[in-house]
């Protein structure tokens, strides 16, 4: 059977390295134990989108990264990727029903209620806008809400369905961006579970590899 192939971007500014969704992707393949290679596409986010690559957007419709190709078989969107990874490992998901069930649940939860919070608020941080930018401050109460509720969750377990699984790959992916600006300062459970999930081999592996990827382009 052939390698699965992860496709990211050849290069991006230092800002975002360790960052990229991709991570989640290979994360979860070093978990796993899945063989796979990376490949790239160009990293052009001023282009406008008339004149984006026919074959990348064949790939993504929404001109981004990661995707992942297995056969004639291609995957895009990380959450999806995840799913589909979890599919094929009880490394990332559980074979009992129910549990397979929790984790679908906490996915999703991780990337509609906790990342639709933190993916606005981390882009005012990354702009370096003050607190008096309009609507910043709602953001930012939108986030302290979803944090102090997932704060709730963590403060009684170790992983989100009890074992770890891609559910945490993505809630802890998405919190250790907010970590990155101080926003879980007063959420020490959900600190602690960023830094058990980032302390996983695997998770290691996936962060230098992503990192010594696009530092090869420079």
């Amino acid at each position: 059977m052939p390698d699965m192939i992860l496709t990211t971007f050849d290069w991006v500014p230092d800002l975002p390295r360790g960052y990229v969704r991709d991570l989640r992707v290979r994360w979860a393949l070093e978990e796993a134990r899945l063989p796979y290679r990376v490949a790239s596409v160009p990293f052009t986010p001023s282009v406008p989108f008339r004149d984006l690559d026919a074959d990348q957007m064949a790939q993504h419709p929404y001109a981004q990264v990661p995707w992942l190709t297995d056969g004639d078989q291609t995957i895009f969107e990380s959450g999806a990727i995840l799913l589909y990874l979890g599919e094929r490992s009880a490394a990332l998901m559980p074979t009992d029903p129910r549990a397979r069930q929790d984790v679908i649940t906490w996915l999703f939860a991780a990337l509609n209620s906790v990342e639709a919070a933190s993916l606005p608020w981390s882009i005012y941080q990354f702009a370096g806008d003050s607190e008096q930018t309009p609507g910043r401050a709602h953001l930012d109460a939108f986030l302290k809400a979803r944090v102090r509720y997932t704060e709730q969750v963590l403060a009684g377990r170790d992983w989100l369905a009890g074992t770890f699984s891609i559910a945490d790959i993505a809630m802890s992916d998405v919190l250790r961006l907010v970590d990155r600006f101080d926003g879980l300062a007063d959420a020490p459970a959900c600190r602690a579970y960023v830094a058990r999930a980032t302390a996983r081999p695997a998770f290691a592996k996936a962060y230098a590899d992503q990192m010594a990827h696009f530092a090869a382009a420079d």
